[in-house]
């Protein structure tokens, strides 16, 4: 049997278990709260990082093919005007070689645009003051212009300059082509790009 000490104590022990259940069914309780309450900041913050990491994989993604639009835009522009240019060089290479007869009716009315019925003389390039020169000279003095060959040539790749004293027309063929270049490209461009 239990003697008085023994039940006082006893008594005393089943007390101090009941209070150390409770405590520790309290701080179980409270540990249970807060583990549930990070668990849910912890899957919003998840969530919120997701969505952060998909907008800005969006917003690569985006700014990405925004400049590969553009890249193949300027790409696109380049093309085009190497067409365009490419388009006005073989315009070039085709005056100049026309046939004869047609290259030097067509250096004649340049000659006559440039005011040759005044007098003067005729620069060519090497090539055509050697092939044509006298042709030319002779297809415009046929008239009442009193026209020379000048022994001078000239770097271009057709077409005349005429000199009258200290003063020229260039007409040569690079000139006539630039000259309509910025007022054609864009119909030209319309026309191969349609």
């Amino acid at each position: 049997m239990m003697t008085g000490t023994e039940k006082i104590l006893a008594h005393i022990d089943a007390d101090a278990r009941e209070k150390a259940d409770a405590v520790l069914k309290a701080a179980e309780e409270k540990c249970a709260a807060i583990r549930a309450e990070y668990e849910q900041k912890a899957s919003a913050l998840y969530s919120s990082r997701i969505r952060e990491g998909v907008k800005a994989c969006q917003d690569r993604e985006d700014g990405a093919l925004r400049i590969s639009r553009m890249e193949a835009r300027k790409c696109m522009l380049a093309v085009k005007q190497e067409m365009v240019s490419k388009s006005f060089d073989m315009a070039k290479d085709s005056i100049v070689d026309l046939p004869e007869a047609e290259y030097v009716a067509f250096l004649k009315k340049l000659a006559e645009k440039a005011g040759a019925a005044e007098g003067g003389e005729i620069i060519l390039n090497s090539r055509d003051r050697a092939s044509i020169g006298e042709k030319l000279i002779t297809a415009l003095n046929s008239g009442s212009a009193e026209l020379r060959l000048s022994e001078e040539t000239r770097d271009i790749a057709g077409g005349l300059i005429l000199r009258k004293g200290n003063v020229e027309a260039n007409s040569s063929v690079e000139l006539l082509i630039d000259m309509v270049r910025g007022e054609l490209s864009g119909k030209l461009a319309d026309q191969l790009f349609a």
